[in-house]
């Protein structure tokens, strides 16, 4: 699981920074989250294949987090995109895009699905036998949701000693993954559990976009291997947190302590601020494993 960082300020587009989109390759998926001005370049320097990319998450219908959608979408049909492409939002994302390409005489010769949200309650958006997405709640100022990305880990690792004991052919070895017993030439009946070890523990990743500090997600973020939760303002500035509904550092590694997360990431920083290593000393003095996310910055999700 990898995740890539196009853009991880607040706002408005910098010559040295952007506001957000990441990328999760996640069981041979590529996911973008979030769509901001600036996103296609940085899918270029990152060398992001924009082929591979069929599902995009969109939190909410601030400009930072999506007015790079529409661009990316006509380059999609300028690259001679055939594959469908999915588009995960806030009801009115439909008609905004639809609305730019009918104005500007721009139609995709590919389908295009839009899969638009409006539950207050968590829902599963997309499932397959690799990976499960559920929406997280958030409470901004208008609609806003947050994701939440789970791997499923349903192969179990091969004890090779006790296979070759047994003299199990190998055309049985994917039989032994997915849980099968075996039957020997002999009659005997060799259970799963002696020729296999459980499954790696699966692991994820839970996205939480702009947001007041709201307890009411600990429930859903219990024990992810990576929060990433918006820290826009320091501490000292928790008044304009409070007044446009954003969070603190402080505050979101206190989310990360009570949900009991492994890694938190902090991010969406407002450009008030000199240095985002302040962030990170905030957010410390709560929660220990804290990380800072960076334009361009790539991190490898790690097993446990």
């Amino acid at each position: 699981m990898k995740l890539t960082l196009l853009g991880c300020y607040a706002a408005t587009p910098r010559t040295l920074s952007n506001p957000t989109a990441q990328v999760l390759e996640i069981k041979n998926h590529v996911f973008l989250i979030d769509c901001a001005e600036g996103t296609q370049v940085q899918l270029r320097k990152s060398k992001i294949k924009f082929s591979k990319i069929n599902h995009i998450f969109i939190s909410h219908l601030h400009g930072d987090h999506f007015y790079g959608l529409v661009g990316l979408i006509s380059t999609f049909m300028l690259l001679n995109r055939e594959h469908d492409l999915h588009v995960y939002g806030p009801k009115g994302i439909k008609e905004i895009i639809l609305l730019q390409l009918r104005a500007s005489g721009s139609y995709t010769g590919y389908s295009l699905f839009f899969h638009e949200l409006e539950s207050k309650t968590p829902v599963l958006i997309f499932e397959d036998e690799n990976v499960r997405v559920s929406t997280i709640p958030l409470n901004h100022r208008i609609y806003t949701n947050g994701f939440l990305f789970q791997e499923k880990n349903k192969e179990r690792k091969i004890n090779l000693e006790k296979v070759e004991e047994y003299g199990i052919d190998k055309v049985y070895y994917q039989k032994i993954k997915y849980g099968g017993d075996i039957q020997l030439d002999d009659g005997r009946i060799i259970p799963n559990s002696a020729l296999s070890f459980d499954p790696v523990v699966a692991r994820s990743y839970a996205y939480c976009s702009d947001t007041v500090y709201d307890e009411r997600i600990v429930p859903l973020l219990d024990g992810v291997d990576l929060l990433y939760h918006e820290s826009t303002f320091l501490e000292r500035d928790a008044h304009l947190a409070e007044r446009t509904m954003h969070s603190t550092a402080k505050q979101a590694a206190q989310i990360a302590l009570l949900a009991n997360v492994r890694y938190l990431l902090l991010g969406h920083y407002s450009t008030r601020y000199g240095s985002i290593e302040e962030f990170k000393s905030e957010a410390a003095t709560l929660f220990n494993q804290v990380w800072l996310a960076e334009d361009g910055k790539e991190i490898e999700i790690p097993l446990r």
